[in-house]
């Protein structure tokens, strides 16, 4: 019990947390829908401050409810540089919930009120995000019960308008248990999906889940990156608040600082250079969410254990040449490269590389002193 109390404590301080975001209510005037639709918009942080900067959009259903445990959630890890900052859209369904996720009793495809409302979603509220936000091409759909599989319709076209998808204790419409799995199967872009239930979760839901899992765990996709939860304790009302946080490091797990576990079991186990594995993980970044995220200390630091406990001394070249890249005013460069010069048996050049950093900045405990009395050591080595 006190667990649970301890999760929900915290879950209510991440909402609280988003209240130093910029939240901005309108009214949308839809000609889709032919009727005005509120909606809410979370801004990050310091959006004003950073006029060339993008941004990935979270579109969230179920806006009335959900938008501000999504937007707790992305400000809280944004803000701790799990995920980058994003901006939030929610569309308020209290009085339409019904309409909009109306569907084919034939197909399971959207008709009617449901067909325009996801019209409306992609023809009209996301061109005006676009252009009136600065929105990189990294969107996620967010939903909950019957949103939950309403979601699914926009993975069905051709192009996809969203690269990730958050699927919380999904009532499905029938058909989409064999067109999803289908259509991820087959996907040709990265694509996130994310799908949850909880053990309390109603029983409908609980088993569609199951066999959605079932059948998405068996794909082959190198395309598709999956994981689902069934969270113990979790009814279909609370499930939303053990889900998000699951979700977004789920996603965003390459934005993440390298972990221990990926420091143990991915890069200490690597038969190629360590310093390759850090740049594609950069790369990645910015090829995924359009966004070109500097090297942090942190990865910067696991790389250089890595290459002390292996003694792959040779790759601190170009650990040296990339940090000096990333961080030119500071001795992190000149320190790899003055390790380099020291194991690869150039001690003449190691010891002249301690002393030049002397008139560069200190950063992650790596100090003047430090340069100086390692040169001091080479020097009383060597006899120079």
């Amino acid at each position: 019990m006190k667990t649970k109390v301890n999760f929900l404590i915290a879950f209510i301080l991440l909402l609280s947390n988003g209240v130093n975001a910029q939240t901005i209510y309108e009214e949308f005037d839809s000609y889709k829908l032919g009727e005005n639709r509120q909606i809410k918009i979370q801004l990050p942080r310091n959006y004003e401050d950073n006029e060339d900067k993008l941004y990935p959009l979270f579109v969230v259903f179920d806006g009335d409810y959900l938008f501000e445990a999504v937007a707790g959630n992305v400000d809280y890890y944004s803000y701790w540089e799990d995920m980058p900052e994003a901006i939030i859209v929610g569309v308020n369904q209290v009085e339409t919930r019904d309409a909009d996720n109306l569907y084919s009793g034939q197909n399971s495809l959207p008709i009617e009120t449901g067909a325009k409302f996801f019209e409306f979603i992609g023809m009209e509220l996301i061109p005006y995000m676009i252009s009136t936000y600065r929105i990189a091409n990294f969107k996620v759909a967010v939903g909950h019960g019957e949103t939950a599989s309403f979601i699914n319709y926009y993975l069905l076209k051709d192009q996809p308008i969203f690269r990730a998808y958050i699927s919380i204790s999904p009532f499905f419409a029938p058909d989409l248990l064999t067109y999803i799995p289908e259509r991820l199967s087959k996907i040709q872009s990265k694509t996130f999906y994310y799908l949850a239930a909880g053990d309390n979760d109603i029983n409908a839901v609980k088993e569609d889940a199951e066999a959605l899992n079932t059948s998405l765990s068996g794909i082959e996709n190198k395309n598709l990156l999956y994981n689902f939860n069934s969270f113990e304790g979790a009814t279909h009302y609370t499930n939303p608040a053990y889900a998000l946080p699951r979700a977004l490091e789920s996603i965003f797990f390459v934005f993440q600082p390298i972990s221990r576990t990926e420091y143990k079991e991915e890069i200490l186990t690597l038969k190629t250079s360590p310093v390759d594995y850090l740049q594609e993980k950069y790369e990645m970044i910015d090829q995924l969410f359009g966004l070109e995220k500097q090297i942090l200390i942190n990865d910067f630091k696991a790389i250089s254990a890595a290459i002390e406990k292996n003694e792959t001394f040779e790759y601190y070249e170009a650990l040296g040449k990339l940090a000096r890249k990333h961080y030119p005013d500071t001795i992190l460069g000149s320190y790899y490269l003055a390790r380099f010069y020291e194991e690869t048996g150039e001690p003449k050049k190691a010891m002249r590389t301690y002393r030049s950093a002397y008139i560069l900045e200190e950063i992650a405990g790596l100090t003047k002193d430090l340069m100086l009395e390692k040169a001091d050591e080479i020097k009383a080595d060597f006899g120079f």
